[in-house]
């Protein structure tokens, strides 16, 4: 919670009661992405008149200043940021339970190696399948 506040006090954005409790909300999902719908619902709950324009704007800027993470397949999904020290990173999605997966790893270079002249100005990389522990219930189910 600290450095999420410091990332908003350094980017000049108040740090509000609101945005606070949308914070500490959104730290329950680093593993999991969350509907913006039920952030919303949550948000209302807490915030009756709270509008929809004020979360979305206030999860845009959260993703600008690099407090929340859109999912590139569907942009009605976010997540708190997994890793504040280095923002560019991809992940694997399991399709099963949900579960994501941080990937150390960029494969841009094997991108941009094929695209001599080009200029690239941006890339996104989720990976989907299963995780380990839903491989391992489907094998058992299997078997």
């Amino acid at each position: 919670m600290e450095k999420a506040i410091e990332i908003l006090k350094k980017n000049n954005y108040k740090v509000t009661k609101q945005r606070t409790d949308l914070i500490s909300y959104l730290k329950n999902f680093t593993i999991h992405y969350v509907a913006i719908n039920d952030i919303a619902n949550y948000m209302r709950n807490l915030y009756p008149g709270m509008s929809n324009n004020t979360i979305y704007r206030n999860l845009k800027e959260f993703a600008d200043i690099g407090l929340v993470e859109y999912q590139e397949k569907n942009k009605t999904l976010v997540k708190y940021q997994c890793d504040f020290e280095h923002r560019h990173h991809h992940h694997f999605v399991c399709k099963n339970c949900g579960r994501v997966t941080e990937l150390k790893a960029c494969p841009i270079e094997f991108f941009t190696d094929q695209l001599p002249g080009y200029t690239v100005e941006g890339h996104a990389i989720e990976v989907y399948g299963l995780c380990a522990d839903c491989t391992k219930k489907l094998e058992k189910k299997e078997a």
